[in-house]
């Protein structure tokens, strides 16, 4: 086992050497040490110590209550939108040299606990009225619209027939572990203290360069996040991280984060943060050629009241020159959601053999998979793509033509080629049945096996995603995981025979 993520007395490896030597290791102050650790092995990240008594029946009492005052508030939206003013970047912090250390204890360290006060005193709490504007976009010219680009030449692909491959069993998978928490309180890499990632979610990788992994996370939230869902303060909608730690079985370190401030991580897609219009703006999947990142996205716009039913704009494509620390939206590399029906709005792109191949679903969880492909010097043109669609490549430019992969609902696509067993791998998470699951293939176009359970969520509550790490194996399956719970992200791995 390796011990560089266990610092000091709290560090995992001195728990082995203490229970070979009959021992129980004590934490800082003296007391026994629980039975389990956070994944950073430090003692800040425990969790606290009970008080003496079993609780102040005065913790019960809130300190204020707010009653939601709803009203309508007009929000004009100006289209299109005006040029991005150049983003505030900050060289990317490197990793403490102890990393129980709180780089910026000023800015992530939370205040003491209160006085509660003398033991018969009772402060009831305060009843507010607390405004809650309903936003009505209005759309309104833009007299400064940012200049586009010209629009890429119309491509005609072409239709091509192709063979489809003999259907391979199911994969066997022997067992699945939690190996480490990835974000949050407690993670690997400590990124509450680090970067100001508290609460977050997805966990979306590729191989940024040789060596290197990069990690997209969606709805992201600093200090104030409190579990469950997507809540707290300084939300951004997305961040970015680096990896280059290829030993996944204690954990995954994130080395980096794109960073606007001093231990913060910057929202690196924009998003109008204006609801029923443009409340976000999450990443689905990433991959590189050349020195150029790709990272496609779906603009939300608006959460539904059922959980894990949701509304797009559209499916789009964002690039980086600068290795992720800026990103642009091609304006034209976009497939709207039309009628709200329309395919490919939440996919999971993959360079193999000279093209990228799009599996793609609609919006929300409840949809099947189609897939696309276009020739890699292509990739931002919307014209050169082709479908797959009752055994052949045609190409159009209405995506809803594509024939489903297989039977069944399909949410959050993960697919990568894996070069050791020659099978194309696809995770999603299957809504119905309530378990992240696994189909492989031997070409994109399937035939697909069966669907192998990875996690289900009666071991894990209302969890979901599951994307795939580039770096996985034959044998391990390494993937990411979020519970709606925890609202963060684990590191999960399947055995696999």
């Amino acid at each position: 086992m390796r011990c560089a993520r266990s610092v000091g007395v709290l560090g995992v490896c001195v728990g082995l050497a203490a229970a070979m030597l009959g021992t129980t290791p004590a934490v800082a102050d003296g007391s026994p040490t629980p039975p389990w650790l956070p994944s950073s092995g430090c003692a800040a990240d425990l969790p606290p110590k009970p008080s003496p008594a079993p609780f102040d029946p005065r913790e019960l009492i809130p300190d204020r209550i707010g009653i939601p005052l709803p009203y309508p508030r007009i929000v004009p939206v100006p289209e299109p939108e005006s040029a991005a003013e150049p983003p505030t970047r900050i060289p990317s912090e490197l990793p403490p040299q102890d990393p129980c250390t709180d780089p910026c204890p000023d800015i992530t360290d939370p205040p003491g606990p209160h006085d509660v006060g003398p033991a018969l005193s009772i402060e009831f709490p305060k009843i507010t009225l607390d405004p809650a504007p309903q936003d009505i976009p209005v759309p309104v010219p833009n007299p400064d619209p940012a200049p586009l680009p010209p629009r890429p030449p119309v491509v005609h692909p072409g239709t091509a027939s192709a063979p489809v491959s003999a259907k391979p069993s199911a994969p066997r998978v022997a067992e699945v572990d939690f190996v480490s928490t990835l974000t949050g309180k407690g993670s690997t890499s400590r990124t509450d203290k680090r970067w100001q990632v508290n609460g977050t979610d997805l966990g979306i990788m590729w191989e940024s360069e040789p060596g290197r992994i990069a990690i997209a996370f969606g709805d992201t939230f600093g200090r104030g996040f409190t579990p469950p869902g997507a809540n707290g303060g300084d939300w951004r909608s997305n961040v970015l991280g680096f990896s280059s730690d290829r030993r996944l079985d204690d954990g995954m370190s994130i080395d980096t984060m794109v960073q606007d401030s001093r231990c913060h991580a910057a929202q690196v897609l924009r998003a109008r943060h204006v609801n029923r219009y443009e409340i976000t703006t999450i990443p689905t999947s990433g991959f590189a050629l050349g020195d150029r990142q790709y990272m496609s996205y779906m603009s939300v716009r608006t959460w539904g009241p059922i959980p894990g039913v949701w509304l797009t704009n559209h499916g789009g494509l964002a690039y980086s020159d600068d290795d992720g620390s800026t990103w642009t939206k091609d304006p034209y590399a976009r497939w709207d959601n039309l009628l709200g029906t329309s395919r490919f709005q939440v996919s999971s792109m993959v360079p193999h053999a000279g093209y990228v191949y799009m599996f793609g679903t609609p919006t929300s969880r409840i949809g099947t998979v189609g897939l696309a492909r276009v020739r890699a010097d292509d990739v931002l043109n919307k014209t050169a793509y082709q479908y797959w669609r009752d055994g052949r490549w045609v190409p159009t430019r209405d995506g809803d033509v594509a024939s489903p992969l297989f039977a069944g609902a399909a949410g959050e696509v993960s697919a990568r080629y894996d070069t050791a067993s020659q099978r194309w791998q696809l995770s999603y998470l299957d809504a119905f049945r309530g378990a992240i699951v696994l189909r492989t293939a031997r070409s994109p176009q399937g035939l697909w096996s069966e669907p192998a359970e990875l996690v289900h969520s009666a071991r894990y509550a209302q969890l979901y995603g599951g994307f795939l790490h580039p770096w996985s194996t034959g044998r391990d399956l390494y993937f990411t995981m979020s519970t709606w719970t925890q609202y963060n992200v684990s590191l999960m791995r399947a055995t696999l025979r």
